[in-house]
């Protein structure tokens, strides 16, 4: 019977452990979200937005219509290896497309109309490594990863 049972215990722990072990691509750049496209990475536009203040709102705008970065999935998958960022402090926004450029404007002051971060799913996959996943169905558009509290941001478009 403990035979039996030291075995069980052992199988377990394999199996937790296999688990544990990620065997997908990786990132060839730290601090860079990569869209997952079956066992291919792709690299986010990186960029910096731009602030303009104006009666309480900052808009943040980022040059140029549309990002070269496209996938087609609704739910979009990343990987990324951290070593400056924090995986659970990066939010996810919906872009508006205005004269050439994208921008999405937030409010100051607490206001129902004003655009709130997207849901993301993050997994700690290994040591500095995680997955993060889009938590709801985004609408064809332009859409940033931002580290939140900075102007860093990572774009792309769902098609």
């Amino acid at each position: 019977m403990r035979l039996r049972f030291l075995f069980a215990l052992i199988g377990a722990a394999a199996l937790g452990l296999a688990a544990d072990t990620y065997r997908g691509p990786r990132p060839p750049k730290p601090d860079v979200p990569y869209l997952l496209h079956a066992q291919t990475l792709l690299e986010t536009e990186a960029a910096d937005a731009r602030e303009e203040t104006k009666k309480g709102e900052v808009t943040y705008v980022i040059e140029g219509a549309g990002s070269p970065v496209k996938t087609p999935l609704s739910e979009p998958i990343f990987i990324v290896e951290t070593q400056a960022l924090t995986a659970e402090g990066i939010e996810l926004y919906r872009l508006e497309v205005r004269n050439g450029r994208r921008e999405v404007t937030l409010s100051q002051k607490r206001r129902k109309a004003s655009p709130k971060p997207l849901h993301l799913l993050v997994t700690k996959l290994a040591d500095r490594l995680y997955r993060i996943e889009a938590d709801e169905h985004l609408d064809v558009g332009q859409y940033s990863l931002s580290p939140n509290g900075s102007n860093r941001v990572f774009c792309f478009e769902v098609f």
